[in-house]
């Protein structure tokens, strides 16, 4: 199997933080928010990662070089949802990578176990595709993975989606 690549979209403003400091600097536990999916991604054999940034993108990058001095980094000028920060990430990305995981940049908890079982899922199924989501309680603060039969159709920002 080719070498797996991370992207990390870490471009967001976190506006409902209602802080002026990118979402992904705030600190969790004394790191900031994005070392933590970075540091997954790399305890599941990721070697290769790559970092979306936007707002505070200097900063985001500095805090990213300091833990991973050997991330590379991909702009994203203007903030234009999820898609389009991965679209911003694809020049970075060779010929020759492997699964690309694509993971937020505000998601201290997941796990590296978590990423392995999906390389896996996504090696072992000739889908093209294997994609991590859950269902949330509450439905307020999510965008919404599209299904028709159970397999993903498309992805819909919160501010487009209904509540269903």
């Amino acid at each position: 199997m080719r070498r797996p690549v991370a992207v990390i979209l870490a471009a967001g403003k976190g506006t409902r933080m209602g802080s002026d400091l990118a979402k992904v600097l705030h600190r969790v536990a004394g790191a900031p928010m994005v070392h933590y999916p970075i540091q997954a991604a790399r305890d599941a054999g990721v070697e290769d990662v790559v970092v979306v940034v936007g707002h505070q993108a200097a900063a985001v990058e500095e805090a990213v070089r300091d833990a991973f001095p050997r991330a590379r980094f991909a702009e994203q000028r203007e903030q234009r949802g999820t898609g389009h920060a991965v679209l911003c990430a694809l020049p970075e990305l060779s010929g020759e990578s492997g699964p690309v995981l694509i993971l937020s940049g505000d998601v201290p908890l997941l796990r590296a176990s978590t990423l392995r079982r999906l390389i896996d899922a996504a090696a072992a199924s000739s889908a093209g595709l294997a994609l991590a989501t859950f269902e949330p309680a509450e439905v307020v603060g999510y965008g919404r993975i599209l299904r028709e039969g159970g397999r993903p159709v498309g992805i819909r920002e919160e501010r487009d989606a209904s509540p269903e």
